[in-house]
């Protein structure tokens, strides 16, 4: 196995993990705060959704990818996550066909990679957090099951059956 393989069973099993977290959970349900200052679900996936470009345009090479809607865009920011009544949420396959986009162009970039370039330095803002772009990677891997454990307590707030 080499390191891209490593890594791409990263990238898909934290989107199939958020995917299984989300398969029972209706468009209002994904609206739901689990308490009144986290952010809902929707919310989440908008963040999930525009994160993946943030975190690796220009970092990993050959990925290419498209401009996220401004309908989801706009609901992944600081400001959104704060609203009450939460608004102009998309209905959750939305969400998934974009976070899914998103990751083909990442899973499709890293399989182009030799073991190598894993180990070149990273340069935008997360250097700091992730210094060479197989960290930064493992961060994105990351990134998307972190939040998957935030929709978990919102299944618990919903008495959703425990599904992992």
């Amino acid at each position: 196995m080499q390191a891209k393989d490593i890594v791409k069973i990263a990238l898909t099993s934290t989107k199939d993990t958020m995917q299984m977290f989300l398969g029972d959970m209706t468009d209002a349900e994904l609206t739901t705060r689990p308490v009144a200052s986290a952010n809902n679900i929707a919310w989440q996936l908008a963040h999930l959704t525009t994160a993946e470009k943030f975190l690796l345009d220009g970092e990993l090479p050959g990925a290419k990818y498209p401009d996220v809607p401004a309908a989801i865009a706009s609901l992944g920011t600081e400001r959104t996550g704060k609203i009450d009544p939460p608004e102009g949420y998309l209905p959750k396959a939305q969400y998934l066909e974009w976070f899914g986009k998103m990751r083909a162009v990442t899973i499709a970039a890293v399989d182009q990679l030799a073991d190598k370039d894993f180990d070149a330095p990273t340069k935008g803002s997360m250097a700091k957090y992730a210094p060479t772009l197989g960290e930064l990677l493992i961060l994105t891997a990351n990134h998307t099951l972190m939040h998957g454990g935030q929709f978990t307590v919102t299944r618990r707030a919903l008495d959703k059956p425990v599904v992992f």
